[in-house]
């Protein structure tokens, strides 16, 4: 016989707390105060209270150095520049004033702006038209190099083209598919570079290689396990310095398409370096 209780008054109900008794706890008084509203210009995707929406198409660069190079560069077509009051000062400080009116904003907007990157914006942030960059049949044939193969991190990309602006290399040559693209953290990282070094970008770089070998090039690889020095290389113009990615280096096909392949010669334990600065050094050895 199924066994049933009388029902609980509706005092009973609200002076015990759930559970058995003597266990269990009340819970705690409802906070009642309203939340602070959310301002219109950080809700959505993007900022709500900016005039202009990026284009994705563009390029979106922010720092003072790269924007400052940017605003430099008679070739670039801005299309917005936004800044916070303290970033204007620092491009004005760095001698750079806009073709256009800024759109001063809080950093906050900026930071919503820059959702996903982990940015140090430093309060400037501008849209510009993608520039023009020149085929590999358009490099000029009387200089230094870069050739990237498969290097991933748009950090070490952008040392790598802040390196070659330093030491006067004609064009930086990295493959369109396996490697990064233009975007914040690599402007950010060339610190300008890209205004003043093409970037050219090729399908097969093996086949990049043999045409500019037919160019004149001699193609020399960097390999921490070469069995010669970069010291005793040839260094007559022109040459194209290849560099490997952060963990395999050059492949095989790549390496085998070199007129040489080259080490640094480094006498501590460690024999091997983050290629953005084994790049840095190579450079620097190749034109002193």
């Amino acid at each position: 016989m199924r066994k049933t209780f009388p029902p609980r008054s509706a005092s009973s109900k609200s002076a015990k707390p759930f559970g058995k008794p003597g266990k269990g706890r009340p819970f705690p008084p409802r906070d009642k105060t309203e939340p602070k509203p959310v301002p219109a210009s950080l809700k959505g995707d993007r900022p709500k209270a900016l005039s202009h929406v990026p284009d994705p198409g563009n390029d979106l660069i922010y720092g003072i150095h790269s924007a400052a190079a940017v605003l430099a560069n008679p070739a670039r077509k801005i299309r917005k520049l936004w800044a916070t009051e303290n970033g204007l000062q620092r491009l004005k400080e760095e001698g750079v004033t806009a073709a256009l009116s800024p759109e001063i904003v809080h950093p906050r907007i900026l930071d919503h702006l820059l959702t996903g990157q982990d940015a140090v914006h430093q309060g400037v942030v501008l849209e510009a038209l993608p520039l023009k960059q020149p085929r590999l049949d358009q490099v000029p044939r009387d200089g230094l190099v870069v050739l990237l193969d498969q290097v991933t991190d748009p950090h070490n990309v952008g040392a790598i083209l802040r390196s070659c602006a330093a030491f006067g290399v004609k064009a930086l040559v990295t493959t369109a598919r396996h490697a990064p693209h233009e975007t914040g953290v690599f402007f950010k990282a060339a610190s300008g570079a890209y205004e003043h070094v093409p970037v050219t970008r090729v399908t097969n770089l093996s086949a990049a290689m043999e045409e500019l070998r037919g160019y004149g090039f001699r193609l020399v690889g960097l390999d921490s396990e070469a069995p010669v020095t970069l010291a005793e290389a040839s260094r007559k113009l022109p040459l194209a310095l290849v560099l490997g990615s952060e963990g395999k280096g050059l492949r095989e096909k790549t390496r085998a398409t070199c007129d040489e392949v080259v080490r640094l010669d480094m006498p501590g334990s460690i024999k091997s370096l983050n290629v953005s600065i084994a790049a840095a050094i190579s450079l620097y050895a190749l034109t002193h």
